[in-house]
């Protein structure tokens, strides 16, 4: 097993403890670039499919800038009250029929969102919606912060989208190496975007295991994998992983969350959630349905050790990894959340994560880091599987230090 570059760590499997690492504060291009408006949109799903495949949970998003969070100014006004009905129950769940702010749900509704600094959602822009744009039949949200979308029909549709697109006689079917890619999602009305690398020693036979990436708020699919001197593609080369980044479309890939809700602050989850808009409800549906695009695409065209898939992210890709984790827990092995504890107690799937490994990071500096010491305590008091991992830097400069012990814990994480 390789050695973490880091000078301390703090490993529980069942029983946490508490140790600050010490390596030096950076903020070495670690920082989510700026342009981000603090915008989070979201997609809720339905319960996760038990057939092989269906996934797990994820979370919430921020912008920061320079390493320092940056939550943006306040909700967009217009529309974000609940609909009637749609009062947030305590604990950040939705009350039954709670369909906060409605839904976009027709074929062919275009969402026109504004782009005010902070809102809720950001801008929309639609298209047809098309199936996997369906909400669940129940009307609530599997998971109280996420959107409407039912996880079974988000995957389906997905899987199908996948047979249709690849194509083996493609030049470019199963390549390998570092690559821009992009499909089609009609639902979003646009040419999707992301990034792939394969390992260049990949025989095209043995089966590949998968690293899925989720960025911060302000960062594409390629900002993360081109920092630190591709230090993403450099361990994925190292560790022998397929490394997919999608862009995540305009959302905040399903989570409604942000950094004024971590976790152990349900009121400030359900105040959230009161304010969904159907634009905003619209923007991360088709957020958290390129993310399940994209995976089911490199499903169709490689080779998975499906024993081995991860699924790992940075502050809003954080979040993102708690709400698909626990949505679509069917596909993971394992997940890790950087610095980001955007998820809640209640209204969540706990349950789909009690047999899946959890590594949990933060840095010392960041804005979030007492959240995640309570995060941290609870998942030890409650024996999940969960490691934890603290470095003495700020938000974003945490995250070229604990990349390296990340993947490992991907290689200790792996069904044998």
């Amino acid at each position: 097993m390789r050695t973490p570059s880091l000078s301390a760590r703090i490993v529980f499997s069942g029983a946490l403890s508490v140790l600050v690492a010490s390596c030096g504060s950076s903020s070495n291009g670690g920082a989510e670039t700026g342009g981000g408006t603090g915008r989070v949109g979201g997609s809720g799903g339905g319960a996760s499919a038990g057939a092989s495949g269906a996934p797990r949970a994820g979370g919430p998003g921020q912008a920061t800038s320079g390493g320092a969070t940056s939550e943006g100014g306040a909700p967009a006004a217009s529309g974000g009250a609940s609909a009637s009905g749609g009062a947030s129950a305590s604990g950040g769940s939705v009350a039954s029929g709670g369909q906060s702010g409605g839904t976009a749900g027709a074929a062919g509704q275009k969402s026109t969102g504004g782009q005010g600094a902070g809102e809720i959602g950001g801008s929309g822009s639609g298209g047809a919606s098309g199936a996997g744009g369906r909400a669940s039949t129940s009307g609530q949200r599997s998971i109280s912060f996420g959107t409407l979308l039912d996880a079974q029909s988000v995957m389906t549709t997905a899987q199908q989208l996948a047979k249709t697109l690849t194509d083996p006689s493609s030049a470019q079917w199963q390549a390998k190496g570092d690559q821009h890619r992009k499909y089609r999602f009609a639902a979003a009305n646009t040419d999707e975007p992301y990034r792939l690398y394969v390992p260049t020693n990949w025989d095209g036979k043995t089966k590949l295991p998968l690293a899925l990436f989720l960025h911060g708020s302000g960062a594409d699919e390629n900002t993360y994998v081109d920092q630190n001197s591709k230090q993403l593609i450099n361990l994925a080369q190292q560790h022998g992983y397929l490394l997919v980044a999608p862009l995540g479309d305009k959302g905040a890939y399903g989570n409604f969350l942000r950094l004024t809700s971590p976790f152990g602050k349900p009121d400030e989850a359900a105040k959230l959630v009161a304010q969904i808009t159907a634009d905003s409800e619209r923007t991360n549906e088709l957020s958290e349905q390129d993310v399940i695009n994209v995976l089911e695409l490199v499903l169709a065209e490689y080779p998975i050790d499906r024993g081995s898939m991860f699924l790992f992210g940075h502050s809003m890709g954080s979040g993102g990894t708690w709400y698909l984790g626990g949505k679509y827990a069917g596909y993971w092995q394992g997940l890790a959340p950087m610095s980001g504890p955007f998820v809640q107690e209640t209204g969540y799937p706990w349950d789909e994560l009690r047999n899946i490994p959890l590594y949990v990071t933060e840095g010392t500096q960041a804005p979030s880091v007492d959240a995640s010491h309570t995060l941290r305590d609870w998942l030890k008091s409650n024996a999940f599987k969960a490691e934890y991992n603290e470095v003495n830097a700020d938000h974003g400069g945490m995250i070229s230090l604990v990349l390296p012990a990340i993947f490992d814990f991907f290689d200790r994480s792996r069904l044998k």
